[in-house]
């Protein structure tokens, strides 16, 4: 039989460190809690190549896919009548991620040694305030296995948003860092042969080129003020983000920004939705899923909202009331389909209804936006290009209509 290593306390709290024979981990975690002892550690010995190597400045730790995969692994198992620590159990042999296999065996340890899951998953903050609530409300339920596949449905569509809109922000920056590259190599390498020449030739140089010329000499040799700016500017945003003030005025010029405010209009719409709805659904009480979904809102000013929202909730007013006073940020059908939903006592119904348009929304902006941006990065680049060039050939221009003039 394999042997386990273990770390555990006795009934009068002394450590003990040994090792037990049992046919797999449960049992000997079944027969260390027979004899009384309070779990910490319990593992099979590594040998050789199959020993631990944890190299921490190197490790992953887990993102949001890992979690997702977790949730509909385990929600798969426990639908299928597997106890929960035999699937924590599988799920953390077969995890890759150093890290997230760490927190699982912790996990594991912790619902052996009589936790509930919920509060094993508390100690760690790779698992959220929404989907440790909605872990507990499923365990008091008695329907964790359906809730941890709502939690996993929930994840996969929020990395289905952020990709999206992360491929929307993508190609221009790509565009513009092109862009910037040509721009600063044809100023730096071209522009100043020319000006050379130019200046040889005595001609007097027309507005844009002199423009030109100040410009290169500037980048030749005050790249390190470019940086010093860059480097200032960076840390003043973040310093100015960090304040409240400054957090709600940013926030605020991101859902007004052109084409892009809009974007994230609706991706802060269909989060809002797709969070309260799955709170709703879940058995978790409409105040503190109000809470919990205004800690998830990721914009200063939905949550300014949403708190607002909550504080007329326990006054007895309806949900629908404080959105309709916000129709720049939640459009009257948002605030229209909540109110049926209130008045047929099927709102979390409405709400997935209003974040699966929401999120098709999202997935026809990108789509417009990238098709968009396309030809105006061209027209923004040819643009650039062709001042560069006019630039430098205007004076040859002038210098070769003298000399036929002559």
């Amino acid at each position: 039989m394999p042997l386990y290593h273990y770390r555990a306390k006795d009934r009068q709290g002394r450590s003990v460190a040994a090792t037990i024979e049992a046919e797999d981990i449960r049992t000997a975690a079944r027969i260390l809690r027979e004899k009384g002892y309070f779990i910490s550690e319990l593992k099979e010995p590594g040998k050789g190549l199959q020993a631990e190597i944890s190299i921490p400045a190197l490790q992953r730790g887990p993102s949001l896919k890992d979690v997702a995969i977790f949730s509909r692994q385990l929600a798969t198992m426990l639908s299928a009548g597997l106890p929960i620590v035999q699937a924590i159990a599988i799920l953390e042999r077969q995890t890759e991620n150093p890290k997230f296999k760490k927190i699982l065996k912790e996990v594991r340890l912790d619902v052996e040694g009589g936790s509930s899951f919920s509060d094993a998953l508390v100690k760690h903050g790779t698992f959220s305030k929404l989907y440790v609530n909605l872990v507990r409300a499923g365990e008091t339920s008695g329907t964790l296995d359906s809730v941890l596949d709502r939690l996993a449905t929930f994840l996969e569509k929020d990395l289905e948003l952020r990709g999206k809109i992360k491929s929307a922000m993508t190609y221009p920056v790509i565009v513009l860092t092109f862009a910037m590259a040509i721009t600063y190599f044809l100023m730096v390498g071209i522009v100043p042969m020319f000006a050379g020449i130019l200046t040889d030739l005595g001609s007097e140089l027309p507005l844009l080129t002199r423009i030109l010329i100040i410009i290169a000499n500037f980048l030749q040799h005050g790249v390190l003020y470019i940086i010093a700016i860059t480097a200032a500017v960076y840390f003043a945003y973040r310093y100015y983000y960090r304040t409240p003030r400054g957090r709600r005025v940013l926030d605020g010029l991101k859902l007004r920004m052109p084409v892009f405010g809009n974007l994230n209009k609706k991706s802060a719409i269909a989060r809002f939705s797709r969070t309260f709805g799955l709170l709703i659904s879940s058995g978790v009480n409409v105040i503190e899923a109000m809470d919990i979904t205004r800690g998830t809102a990721g914009n200063a000013i939905v949550e300014d909202i949403l708190e607002e929202t909550k504080q007329a909730i326990q006054v007895g007013e309806p949900i629908h009331s404080t959105l309709l006073r916000y129709p720049s940020v939640f459009p009257p059908m948002v605030s229209s389909m909540i109110a049926i939903g209130e008045e047929t006592g099927a709102i979390d119904t409405m709400l997935q209804k209003v974040a699966d348009f929401y999120e098709r929304e999202v997935d026809e902006a990108v789509t417009s936006l990238t098709a968009a941006i396309e030809p105006v990065m061209i027209m923004v680049l040819g643009g650039i290009v062709g001042a560069i060039v006019a630039g430098m050939f205007l004076p040859l221009f002038q210098i070769i209509g003298t000399l036929s003039a002559g």
